[in-house]
């Protein structure tokens, strides 16, 4: 999948688009390209955008279980394996 490289109105760098939504803002009148090679796009007003830190989550507990005869015979928790 082509993404198309995109800067705010500050020229501060933002995360790549793909080619369908940059080609709808630049119909619409919001971008303009900043550059052919790699094709780069600028936007004209500043919006905000949600930072991809805000989007995570994490895991905390990981359980397991073991079924026999339709009847749950074990339910252990392990911790998450990494940062701790």
């Amino acid at each position: 999948m082509t993404k198309v490289l995109i800067l705010d109105a500050d020229q501060q760098p933002l995360s790549p688009v793909r080619i369908s939504h940059a080609r709808t803002l630049l119909s619409q009148g919001k971008a303009s390209v900043f550059q052919r090679y790699p094709f780069t796009i600028i936007l004209k007003e500043s919006f905000s955008q949600i930072k991809p830190e805000q989007l995570g989550f994490t895991l905390q507990l990981i359980a397991v279980s073991a079924i026999k005869n339709k009847t749950r015979i074990d339910m252990s928790p392990f911790s998450k394996r990494g940062n701790r």
